[in-house]
């Protein structure tokens, strides 16, 4: 196929405005699927994490033919913490499909993603998605986003790219509110018409890889746009890396995308997105070419991470019962390989040899790591997340602050300017309108960490907020998250209904009768701020008075469960998480209660 037949598009949007769902609906409609094809929704989250968080989390590649064109597609990320995904993509593509929701409007990671696009001169097309959706407003909506593209500075060209109007669930899109809503034609001819084909270099083979995937029998596979000449399965080229040596590689597969699978291809020409494989090393932004000499291809530049937490080998009592992947070299080796798919991700060790330390985007990021590698069978330890501090030319401590918006009804809005205010936010803008208010402010990154729970907590779940990294400022001071204590386990052992049935009465409860617990493990939350040591695995004591019968009417409150989460963000900075395959402790990191009034002591005296 010649390259003025290929068009390159990644689609953009912000966080569940519907891009999944768009893609599902392009692949049908471009004959993807057989008629009889049984095809499950969202399609292209692929990862069970996707599936259950309802979010898509890695960048991923499709293709459709459509009336002798190919159309290169790439579903992107909408969540913050994965914006690095959406960054790394902007090399392989020449356009892009922005989705915004037609009643929420342009959000936070909106203005993110539309940022990069502009910035790396591609063309947009602006697809106003859910105009079915109840209280839909569309010509408003238009209104915002033109507002979002004169505030980006985009050029005259990007400013009047053309804007559909489209229900990615119903299967439509139109180019006006009054045309006919039959299918996605109108989107098609929009793609082929106004997405320009890839511009294609004179020269050699090379290819920036953008992505890396992998397959069970053929390794590595790096991903990325052809940029000039052409490449056979079974050559020979180099893989150049910033401070490595050249590698040299023999092309053992090369696959092309079509629908939702890949097919062996023999050659890959200029323009089209393909993978490679035959690589025992290789990583994001490394250029492929024939040549040994050949220069590095630019990479985009990727945000910084804002966010730190230590992993740590499991040093509790109930350490290797669960899990089988449990050394320190084992997670070693599985953080790196980590880094190699995932270029926001840094770590560094620790100070000792069974500790290291992650930088990432955000605390989802991390705990969608955690939660693949407890699925995997490993077990680890982990911090509270802590932000990224830097010092300025005059020696001054930084941190990392963001804008934050918060969605939410009229009613809640005291409760939330105290939080914000509680957290060192600042308010910088609110915005009544039909649905509530929307609050703008601008806060410290530590101040965000476990405000989407209290959030929904606050406004029984009808909050919505979002927020973008802004840039570092001076060190605003202590912020003071959590105003409770915890009840503390003593003993190792079983739980027993007759101790929770008095410890209750002191605060809320994490177990439940019959689970393990062991010293030093927090069981529970003391409404006041101190820690309250507790034996949970009490019995009751018989005599020629009670008898084993007593005790049996026992009403227990459901004990309270932590997701991955809610657990990192819950817990202190003398606390830490135990993640295995088949359970979420929370525990001190210090167990036993000794030690710990020790370490407190010393503390104090410092």
């Amino acid at each position: 196929m010649q390259s003025n037949q290929i068009r390159n598009v990644a689609i953009i949007a912000h966080v569940d405005h519907g891009k999944t769902t768009l893609v599902d609906q392009l692949l049908r409609q471009g004959g993807a699927f057989r008629d009889n094809q049984v095809v499950s929704e969202r399609v292209m989250d692929s990862m069970d994490l996707e599936r259950e968080k309802g979010i898509t989390i890695k960048a991923k590649n499709t293709a459709i033919i459509h009336e002798d064109h190919l159309v290169n597609i790439v579903d992107t990320p909408g969540h913050a913490d994965f914006g690095a995904e959406v960054e790394r993509v902007m090399k392989m593509v020449d356009g892009v499909l922005l989705l915004v929701d037609a009643y929420e409007g342009p959000q936070a990671q909106t203005r993110f993603v539309l940022r990069k696009a502009l910035a790396a001169g591609l063309s947009p097309v602006i697809v106003i998605n859910k105009v079915d959706r109840e209280n839909a407003r569309p010509e408003y909506v238009h209104d915002k986003v033109l507002e979002l593209f004169l505030e980006l500075e985009a050029t005259e060209e990007q400013f009047n790219a053309p804007f559909i109007y489209a229900s990615a669930r119903d299967g439509w899109a139109a180019l006006s509110l009054d045309d006919p809503r039959e299918s996605m034609a109108p989107l098609f001819k929009i793609i082929r018409d106004s997405i320009p084909a890839p511009e294609v270099e004179e020269g050699e083979f090379r290819m920036l890889v953008s992505n890396i995937d992998w397959n069970d029998f053929v390794g590595r596979i790096a991903v990325g746009r052809i940029l000039s000449g052409s490449v056979k399965q079974g050559q020979t080229i180099w893989a150049h890396s910033e401070g490595k040596a050249p590698r040299r590689c023999k092309i053992t597969k090369l696959f092309t995308f079509t629908g939702i699978t890949t097919e062996d291809s023999p050659e890959g020409v200029a323009g089209d997105i393909v993978g490679l494989a035959g690589f025992e090393d290789i990583g994001i932004g490394d250029t492929l070419a024939f040549g040994q000499e050949a220069e590095l291809l630019p990479f985009v530049a990727i945000d910084p991470p804002t966010i730190q937490m230590e992993f740590a080998v499991n040093d509790g009592p109930f350490a290797g019962r669960e899990g089988k992947k449990v050394t320190s070299r084992q997670i070693r080796e599985r953080l790196i390989r980590e880094t190699q798919s995932n270029i926001s991700i840094k770590i560094e060790d620790g100070i000792d040899g069974g500790s290291f330390l992650v930088t990432a985007r955000g605390a989802m990021q991390i705990s969608v790591l955690l939660e693949t590698m407890r699925r995997e069978g490993y077990e680890v330890l982990v911090s509270r997340p802590t932000v990224v501090f830097k010092e300025d030319e005059d020696g001054k401590k930084l941190e990392p602050f963001e804008t934050l918006w918060i969605e939410l009804p009229d009613g809640e809005l005291g409760g939330i300017l105290e939080m914000i205010n509680r957290r060192k936010g600042i308010v910088v803008g609110m915005d009544h309108h039909n649905s509530g208010v929307t609050v703008e402010a601008e806060i410290p990154t530590r101040g965000v960490i476990g405000l989407e729970t209290d959030l929904v907590n606050l406004t029984s779940g009808t909050g919505v907020m979002s927020h973008l990294f802004l840039e570092y400022r001076p060190f605003v001071g202590v912020i003071d998250l959590r105003l409770t204590g915890t009840l503390v386990s003593m003993d190792q052992g079983a739980v027993m209904a007759y101790a929770l049935d008095t410890l209750q009465q002191r605060g809320r409860l994490f177990v439940a009768p019959g689970e393990e617990v062991y010293g030093g493990q927090v069981v529970g939350e003391n409404p006041r701020k101190n820690d309250l040591p507790v034996n949970p695995t009490k019995a009751k004591q018989l005599d020629n008075i009670r008898s084993s019968g007593d005790g049996k009417g026992i009403q227990l409150t459901p004990p309270v469960r932590f997701s991955l989460e809610r657990a990192l963000e819950y817990i202190a900075p003398d606390e830490l998480v135990e993640v295995t395959p088949a359970a979420i402790r929370l525990r001190k990191r210090i167990l036993d209660s000794n030690e710990r009034r020790k370490a407190e002591k010393r503390g104090a005296t410092v």
